[in-house]
């Protein structure tokens, strides 16, 4: 969508928008941060819990606001809040030893990790169509999987699809009445963090 049409969708002519952003990429990034808003207080004394609770406190914002997931980045983060949620993810990791490259490295990682996660589960509920959650949609599919799958061709895959993986209930992630999209996420930041760890714990070179 460009400017004008923007400008037209709410009333006003494109000459009025363009005094106060420059461009449709100027007018994403302030979006993109009001949207973000202020990160909460992390309360967490270590770095893996603080960078656990900055991993879903973010994927909260995303879920509530699933657009944010789908705008392209054109550059460093540069808003305040943006560079607020940097602060909160660089302030966890300030006792850990990393230097400035690892630390930036995990704080994209893990972001990506996050942004992608919650970009994947909104494309899957858009496939499933209204009415049908993931557990039964990955359920049925396994399913049908397990009678086509040829084991001779794919034995681990038909072990998988054959597995009482996809009839168990989801498990594995914080909170009350997790859901299987909870328990993908922690399970797979958990074992982004134990990479963190075994980085964090390495001697330096």
């Amino acid at each position: 969508m460009t400017l004008p049409k923007v400008a037209k969708s709410l009333g006003f002519t494109g000459m009025s928008l363009y005094r106060h952003v420059g461009s449709k990429d100027e007018l994403l990034t302030l979006m993109t941060d009001a949207a973000l808003g202020v990160p909460p207080d992390l309360g967490s004394a270590d770095w893996r819990g603080g960078l656990r609770a900055w991993a879903f406190e973010q994927r909260a914002v995303f879920l509530r606001r699933p657009w944010l997931t789908r705008v392209p980045i054109s550059g460093p983060s540069s808003g305040p809040n943006q560079i607020a949620w940097m602060e909160a993810a660089l302030a966890a990791m300030s006792g850990t030893g990393l230097d400035w490259v690892h630390k930036i490295s995990v704080l994209s990682l893990i972001g990506g990790y996050v942004l992608q996660s919650v970009r994947q589960q909104s494309e899957l509920a858009e496939g499933r169509g209204e009415g049908r959650d993931q557990a039964g949609a990955e359920r049925d599919h396994a399913r049908a999987l397990a009678r086509l799958v040829d084991p001779e061709r794919f034995p681990e895959t038909a072990r998988l699809f054959s597995s009482p993986l996809f009839e168990a209930p989801p498990s594995g992630a914080p909170g009350e009445g997790a859901t299987v999209a909870d328990a993908d996420f922690s399970l797979g930041l958990e074992l982004i963090l134990d990479g963190v760890a075994v980085r964090i714990g390495r001697p330096a070179p």
